[in-house]
C-alpha cells in the first residue's frame, strides 16, 4: 500500500522534469505545491494520457464513474498491478485513463518494540519520480465533474521489504512517455509495472509528527536518529 506520500518541488521544478505546463487557475484554486505530506483526497499534480503537455490537479482516491458514493474513493487509493484486469473499476480504465503521479517520497511504517516507526521513501537517481496511475470522471448527482486518480502498487523490492510488502509502482525515465502513450497494448503497458531496483532505493527514518495529515512542513521530510 502507499497511502502517504510527498511532492517538496516547485511548480517551475516539476514543468521542467516532465516538459509539462500548468493550468494556473487550477494552481490557483488548489494551491498544493511543497506538500510534505500528500494524503488520500489531496488534490496533486498527474498527467494524463490524454493531456500529455500538462499537469492536472486530480483528487488522490480513484471513484469509479459508475459509482453512486463518492466516499468510494477511500478504498481506492491504491491499485494491485496484479489485478488491475480483474476489478471492474480498473479493468475498464486501464487501456483509456492511465497518468503518471510525480513524488519526490513516499513514506511507510516499520514496528519497533511494538511502535511504529516513519521512513521516507526515495529514488536513489531521480530527484523527482512517477509512479503509474489511473484516472477516472466522476460526475455527482448535482451534475459535477471530480476528477480522481489511483497510484498503482507491485510487489516490494528486496530493500523496501524490510518496511513493507508493497510499493508503488515506480517508472524507469524511458518508460514514462510510454505508460501514457495511447498507442501501446494493453499487455506491453503492464509490463511496465514491477519492482523499482533495489539499488536504486533508500529509506531514512522521519519525524512520528508525519503520522498526523494536518502536519504539513519541511521539517517533516529530514532525517531523524
Amino acid at each position: 500500500m502507499c497511502g502517504r506520500s510527498s511532492l517538496t518541488k516547485t511548480e517551475k521544478e516539476i514543468e521542467k522534469r516532465f516538459q509539462a505546463t500548468f493550468y494556473s487557475d487550477e494552481l490557483e484554486r488548489y494551491n498544493p505545491l511543497p506538500n510534505y505530506n500528500v494524503a488520500p483526497t489531496h488534490y496533486h499534480p498527474v498527467i494524463i494520457n490524454k493531456d500529455v503537455r500538462h499537469l492536472h490537479l486530480f483528487k488522490w482516491g480513484l471513484i469509479p464513474s459508475w459509482s453512486k458514493d463518492p466516499k468510494m474513493s477511500f478504498s481506492m487509493i491504491n491499485a494491485r498491478a496484479e489485478t488491475l484486469m480483474e476489478k471492474p473499476a480498473f479493468r475498464n480504465i486501464i487501456s483509456q485513463k492511465r497518468c503518471l503521479v510525480p513524488l519526490d517520497g513516499f513514506y511507510e511504517w516499520k514496528t519497533i518494540n511494538g511502535e511504529k516507526i516513519p521512513y521516507r521513501i526515495q529514488t536513489m537517481d531521480q530527484d523527482i519520480f512517477a509512479a503509474a496511475g489511473l484516472w477516472e470522471e466522476w460526475q455527482s448527482p448535482e451534475g459535477n465533474k471530480i476528477y480522481t486518480f489511483t497510484i498503482i502498487t507491485v510487489e516490494a523490492n528486496d530493500y523496501m521489504k524490510i518496511l513493507h510488502e508493497r510499493m508503488p509502482a515506480i517508472l524507469l525515465r524511458d518508460e514514462e512517455n510510454l505508460w501514457i502513450d495511447n498507442n501501446i497494448p494493453t499487455k506491453e503497458l503492464l509490463s511496465l509495472l514491477k519492482p523499482y531496483p533495489s539499488e536504486n532505493t533508500k529509506a531514512y527514518k522521519v519525524d512520528k509528527a508525519v503520522n498526523n495529515v494536518r502536519n504539513n512542513y519541511k521539517e517533516l521530510i529530514q532525517e531523524v536518529a
